[in-house]
């Protein structure tokens, strides 16, 4: 019987001690499958980052609008990073800067504005927020510096401003990529080459684009080459390839479209043998609407653009692209 019991015994320590060698075993192929796991974690970590980082190396440049920071993205390519201001669809005369937007002007290595009053001028909105975050001035490059102001006279009030809407004209937009270009080199000298080789290419493009519509607005009836808007806002583009303009307000207000407005562009229509008018992407479209009611005169089916381009993916969401599509709509509406 002690015998038994002394056997008894004796397998139960053997059962015993295999058991926890077996979860020793256990333990240690968690701890090595868990091992991975981590090390695979802080991978990703570093990798963000490295990422973050890296955006960190880029010029942070802060654009008033959407066709400036197109701009900046086609001569700046991956050494920069572009924050717009002014969103599609808002107007750039009165706009009301974001959180968002002040949070960017402070960290902002360059910023890029228009000028000629499109963001209101030196007491406007784009430096205020500029002060409002103690912003150096200096950082602050406008693009129309080599412009020849032109200026528009509401015949009502007699009121004469800048026409700040010098961009539609391609030959101004080969001034602005020059001009960005040459403040890039500026501020971030040992990038210059990339630069200057991004510019080159970019602005031999706005030169084809001019020739074209050079070539297109010649090719026009001599007595169809006025151009009829809600805003007289082509005027540097006309200038520069020989057009008329007419529209419903030359000034910007809160009385567009008056009746006095509406009036004075049907007799324009009359006395000029205006065919056909153009709306842009981005007004009110029933000033035009009723012009076109009471004077019988059309307008085109397709809208032209003015001051602003499409959100990313649209079929106008490059500067390019805009000045294409104008030259597109104005050929085919008054060509025909």
């Amino acid at each position: 019987m002690k015998k038994f019991l002394k056997l008894f015994i004796m397998a139960s320590l053997a059962v015993l001690l295999l058991a926890a060698c077996g979860d020793d075993d256990k333990d240690a192929t968690e701890e090595g499958n868990t091992e991975p796991e981590e090390t695979e974690g802080a991978e990703d970590t570093e990798g963000t980052e490295e990422t973050d980082e890296s955006d960190g190396d880029k010029l942070q440049v802060v654009a008033s609008f959407t066709i400036i920071s197109d701009i900046v993205r086609q001569i700046g390519g991956d050494l920069v990073e572009v924050h717009n201001l002014v969103p599609t669809g808002t107007d750039p005369h009165e706009y009301e800067p974001l959180p968002e937007d002040s949070k960017k002007a402070t960290d902002a290595d360059i910023l890029f504005y228009n000028g000629m009053n499109l963001e209101g001028g030196d007491e406007g909105w784009f430096f205020k927020m500029m002060d409002s975050v103690g912003q150096d001035e200096s950082n602050a490059y406008s693009l129309t510096e080599r412009v020849e102001p032109m200026y528009l006279t509401d015949e009502e009030s007699k009121e004469e401003e800048i026409n700040p809407h010098t961009f539609i004209d391609p030959t101004v937009g080969i001034l602005m990529a020059e001009d960005m270009r040459d403040a890039f080199v500026e501020v971030d000298p040992d990038n210059a080459e990339t630069y200057e080789e991004n510019a080159e290419q970019y602005i031999e493009r706005l030169k084809e684009i001019d020739e074209d519509y050079a070539e297109r607005i010649g090719d026009l009836p001599e007595d169809n080459k006025t151009l009829v808007t809600s805003e007289c806002a082509f005027q540097y583009m006309l200038d520069t390839y020989g057009m008329d303009e007419g529209c419903i307000w030359k000034i910007d207000t809160e009385e567009n479209g008056s009746p006095e407005q509406i009036t004075s562009l049907i007799e324009f229509l009359d006395e000029n043998n205006v065919e056909i008018m153009f709306m842009e992407s981005n007004v009110e479209p029933r000033p035009m609407e009723t012009v076109s009611d009471e004077s019988g005169v059309e307008i085109f089916e397709k809208p032209i653009y003015s001051d602003e381009i499409g959100m990313p993916g649209d079929e106008i969401d490059t500067y390019v692209k805009y000045l294409e599509y104008n030259i597109d709509v104005i050929s085919e509406g008054l060509g025909n």
